[in-house]
């Protein structure tokens, strides 16, 4: 007889994959973050936590994670530079982020590809390249202009999260270098 799929629950991992700041990106998107003076119960991401998102890959068994690891091992994607320059208020998972108003097409192409090989459902629009600074955000505070900054992505990762504990804590499971040219096709 063989268990319920929730028995083996306790050997799932939570997994993405996602761009990860080096220390002086980090420290502009912590710049930004602190200029936006939130109130109230707004939770700012911890600094080591700060990253974007290129494909939420979700729950899966333990085991599956070096299939995710040859899927992220397998792509041929160029660096880019990534223009993170304004403020947005997402009212329904209630977060601040900043966001790039214009997503490199290179960006785009690899999270469509990572989503794609890792059988992620793609979401409509494609990629929105952004950075969560605040969750718990219950108002829309009043927004400034917010100082731009480029991210250079020169790698990506995979990255896993553990939520069971008080705070989330991401741990990088895997990296790969992307190109500095255009690869062919």
């Amino acid at each position: 007889m063989s268990e319920p799929p929730s028995a083996h629950k306790g050997t799932d991992v939570r997994v993405f994959f996602a761009l990860w700041p080096d220390a002086d990106t980090r420290g502009r998107i912590v710049s930004v973050t602190e200029a936006l003076r939130l109130a109230g119960e707004a939770r700012p991401v911890r600094r080591e936590n700060l990253h974007m998102t290129l494909a939420f890959v979700g729950e899966v068994a333990a085991p599956r994670l070096a299939v995710l690891q040859q899927i992220g091992g397998a792509q041929r994607a160029s660096s880019c530079t990534i223009k993170v320059d304004a403020y947005e208020y997402w009212r329904e998972p209630q977060v601040m982020v900043a966001v790039a108003r214009e997503t490199p097409a290179a960006l785009i192409e690899l999270a469509t590809r990572l989503r794609a090989a890792s059988n992620v459902r793609q979401p409509e629009p494609p990629l929105r390249a952004h950075v969560t600074l605040a969750r718990k955000v219950v108002q829309a505070p009043v927004l400034q202009a917010m100082s731009p900054f480029d991210w250079i992505a020169r790698s990506f990762s995979l990255v896993r999260s553990d939520t069971s504990g008080p705070q989330s804590v991401y741990t990088v499971v895997d990296t790969w270098p992307l190109l500095d040219e255009t690869p062919a096709p």
